[in-house]
């Protein structure tokens, strides 16, 4: 009976550090935290029709 709990907990310390390594790996290849770069365009405008929508537009 021992020896069946011992197989288990170490399948368990296995996917565990299986997931560990994996989240790691994906973490070092988003680039950790990476976001892009922000524009540095000035919004054009068209008559009454700006460039984004009138939600996220700053004035």
């Amino acid at each position: 009976m021992s020896g069946s709990i011992v197989v288990v907990l170490i399948l368990l310390a296995v996917v565990a550090l299986w997931g560990v390594i994996g989240t790691v790996v994906v973490v070092v290849r988003d680039g950790r935290g990476f976001l892009p770069r922000e524009e540095s365009d000035r919004p054009w405008m068209a008559g009454n029709l700006p460039s984004v929508p009138y939600s996220v537009w700053r004035f």
